[in-house]
């Protein structure tokens, strides 16, 4: 469990890293989707949770369990939203969970046209990742997930960075950046 000294790092190079490594756990055949941005928003986010969260991700790829509904990219970062936002027994909803989940559906809308995995690769209908290019598209959509979702988590403070603290004219407020 390797943990990442993000303060050391600009907010760009921990966006980088964190696509880097989402997709290069699905690349080399580690983890599918949704396992790959669990466990690399876990990690980049201190280990909150064991190593073994993972395992809560491992029946989302491919839309949900190979069904094509659900993109588990998408779904992988629901689950890391709700690692940083979420609440147990007795806790009331953390006001940020909900804004914060939709903007990461509306994000993939926006981006893919749809959340659905048989829709965002309809163009290789029943190819089951037999094509380099259907699974390059789901890496990168894997990568993109993880960085968006790391976005929102440095700009609310989750994932601390060098470059929020020293520059004075950007603060972490709620879901946006503001810049003054």
């Amino acid at each position: 469990m390797e943990k990442i000294n993000t303060k050391e790092m600009t907010r760009n190079e921990v966006l980088d890293r964190v696509q880097e490594v989402a997709e290069e756990y699905f690349r080399s055949g580690t983890f599918f989707c949704s396992e790959a941005v669990v466990q690399t928003l876990n990690q980049y986010l201190g280990y909150p949770y064991p190593e073994e969260v993972v395992r809560l991700a491992s029946s989302f790829p491919i839309g949900l369990g190979k069904a094509q509904c659900l993109c588990g990219a998408v779904s992988g970062g629901q689950m890391a939203l709700g690692m940083a936002y979420g609440r147990m027994e007795g806790e009331p909803m953390n006001s940020k969970m909900f804004p914060v989940a939709k903007g990461l559906h509306d994000y993939v809308v926006s981006e893919y046209g749809a959340t659905c995995c048989r829709v965002i690769t309809r163009q290789w209908a029943g190819d089951n990742f037999a094509s380099p290019e259907r699974k390059a598209h789901c890496i990168h959509i894997t990568g993109d997930v993880a960085r968006w979702v790391a976005d929102e988590l440095i700009k609310d403070g989750r994932i601390p960075v060098r470059d929020l603290e020293e520059c004075p004219a950007e603060k972490a407020q709620g879901n946006k950046l503001i810049l003054d």
